[in-house]
């Protein structure tokens, strides 16, 4: 199952980044006026509104693909059997009931004092 997982959040982050690069790409809607008086465009390889198309299109197959990821991965973690919610849950019993430890700015306690033997002399 995990495989899986891995495989579906490796696709959603590669179809992520090239809707983005697709959508850089493209051109806003006033910038087809400009093609008309000789902005090179229609010399291209797709001609003047074919790239547009070509780029739409790919889009919005990309944003198809992305949101079946988004669906598969919402299904994939819906399906993990027995984890808890929280990290706190994960925790044993043992370790939560433990004392709290002492704070790093606090000195340390001396040991107390061993009484002294007399030494004679």
């Amino acid at each position: 199952m995990s495989v899986w997982l891995n495989v579906a959040i490796v696709l959603h982050v590669l179809v992520a980044a090239a809707i983005i690069g697709l959508v850089l790409l493209q051109h806003g809607k006033g910038a087809d006026m400009g093609s008309g008086f000789g902005g090179g465009a229609s010399g291209s390889l797709f001609g003047a509104t074919g790239s547009a198309n070509f780029l739409s299109r790919t889009t919005a197959v990309l944003a198809t693909v992305f949101f079946l990821t988004s669906l598969a991965l919402a299904y994939l973690a819906a399906l993990k059997p027995g984890e808890e919610a929280s990290v706190v849950d994960r925790v044993p019993a043992a370790q939560q009931k433990a004392p709290p430890a002492k704070p790093a700015g606090e000195p340390a306690k001396p040991a107390p004092a061993q009484p002294e033997k007399s030494v004679p002399q």
